[in-house]
């Protein structure tokens, strides 16, 4: 399937004409979607794209276009229409397509065919199976708002007249679910997943435990005393902390001075504890890929080291107005042109679980969700405030519950403070994986 893919891109860069550079960019997908409500099917989706982009690059000039079909005629036109977009573009001399760079592309298995033999019949069952799981795991459970399942198959070419010529594809299920728990007056909310390449993978009962857990524990929950105090984030908070620290790792993101880094190569811009890894040759991290978004290998990216900043991420463009090599940080679409993103983000783990590392705080908050982060985070100043909501640590061990209150300090101020990294890595349906993290000295507003 991924050489047809590849015959595609190579019949169109075939006709780039003298002085023009082209890129094509081919994909195709299929995916299901599924929500049950009260054991009946309440939303079901299922979708197959195939499309193509191409960008055209002259004198200085970027052209761009795409369509959503693979039609001999309609890739012809959406050719013609690039090479017209260049005509009114603005002259940009850092324009260049990415060049093979020696690094080979890894044989990573994110693929199964049988994916695609699954009957719906069997994925509507894994969605009312977790439901049910959801309404039998703690009587004080009075609704499930949400159980669905959802898969993909995706695969993807690039091919361009400076040498690249690659193919990659990959298959991912995953179910979750959100519910609400009563005690009395009081309403809390929680929700769990469990993600996989196939749905033999998916663990149903402990996402419905983990949905089960967060919205009973919380019952009860009280305003914290404002104060300064050491937090624990949750895995899937953690998750959330590191894409916003990649966000403002990008290339992108520096030459358009929007990063708090933009002049700390080789400083040391957090504890010692704190290593953070950008792999999408990493099988287990579930937005894994062999190829970037321009068809270059992908790589192994070690961006903070022991607390010292190591590099940025790149796409071929922010890589050459930079003066370095791209990291395989392109990301995009056939429909769009590339941006520049990490891709499966982690960090290094270390030795203690959740348990062990609430016994060395002795006295703190876990957070374990928050709210409003995107917005409540500058990435040039590095303010951070955001909502939250938790359980308190007392002596070691986790207490009573606390909501609406405030978690406030800097990113700066964060990453040098970070205690403890704790075991438990947690692979999400996101960029970024989970884990246990210690970090001190933490603002909390609440009553």
């Amino acid at each position: 399937m991924s050489e047809e893919l590849l015959q595609i891109g190579d019949r169109i860069v075939a006709q780039a004409r003298a002085g023009e550079q082209v890129e094509v960019v081919v994909g195709r997908s299929t995916s299901t979607e599924v929500r049950v409500y009260e054991g009946n099917v309440e939303q079901l989706a299922s979708a197959t794209s195939a499309g193509i982009g191409v960008r055209v690059i002259a004198g200085n000039r970027q052209g761009f276009a795409y369509a959503g079909s693979l039609d001999p005629d309609v890739m012809a036109e959406t050719l013609a229409e690039a090479r017209d977009n260049a005509t009114f573009a603005t002259d940009d001399e850092w324009l260049g397509l990415a060049e093979p760079d020696g690094v080979a592309v890894p044989d990573l298995d994110l693929y199964r065919e049988d994916l695609a033999k699954v009957s719906t019949e069997s994925k509507i069952d894994l969605a009312v199976e977790l439901e049910k799981a959801v309404r039998a795991a703690d009587r004080r459970i009075t609704g499930v708002e949400a159980a669905d399942y959802a898969d993909g198959l995706s695969e993807g070419a690039v091919v361009t007249t400076s040498g690249i010529r690659t193919a990659s594809r990959d298959s991912s299920c995953y179910v979750s679910t959100y519910c609400v728990a009563q005690d009395g007056d009081d309403t809390q909310t929680g929700f769990g997943f469990s993600v996989g390449r196939m749905p033999e993978d998916l663990d149903v009962a402990a996402a419905a435990d983990d949905a089960s857990r967060r919205a009973t524990r919380l019952l009860g929950a009280t305003q914290p005393r404002s104060g300064r105090v050491t937090v624990v984030f949750d895995p899937y908070v953690t998750a959330q902390f590191l894409g916003i620290i990649g966000s403002t790792l990008s290339g992108e993101a520096v030459l358009k001075g929007r990063s708090l880094f933009a002049d700390r190569l080789g400083e040391e811009v957090a504890a010692a504890a704190f290593t953070l890894i950008d792999d999408a040759t990493n099988p287990l991290a579930y937005s894994a890929g062999e190829t970037d978004g321009e068809g270059l290998a992908s790589r192994r990216n070690v961006l903070i080291d022991g607390g010292r900043l190591q590099r940025f991420v790149h796409n071929a463009y922010t890589a050459r107005r930079s003066g370095t090599a791209s990291t395989a940080n392109a990301v995009r679409g056939f429909s769009s042109t590339p941006s520049v993103g990490c891709r499966a983000l982690s960090l290094a783990p270390g030795t203690d679980l959740q348990p062990e590392l609430l016994k060395a705080v002795g006295d703190g908050v876990l957070v374990s969700s928050v709210s409003g982060l995107h917005s409540g985070v500058n990435p040039v100043s590095g303010d951070f405030s955001t909502g939250a909501e938790g359980l308190r640590i007392s002596s070691g061990e986790l207490a009573d519950p606390l909501r609406e209150f405030t978690i406030a300090s800097t990113l700066q101020r964060m990453l040098a403070d970070v205690a403890a990294v704790g075991a438990d890595i947690e692979w999400l349906p996101m960029r970024a994986a989970g884990v246990s993290l210690v970090v001190h000295d933490l603002t909390v507003s609440g009553a």
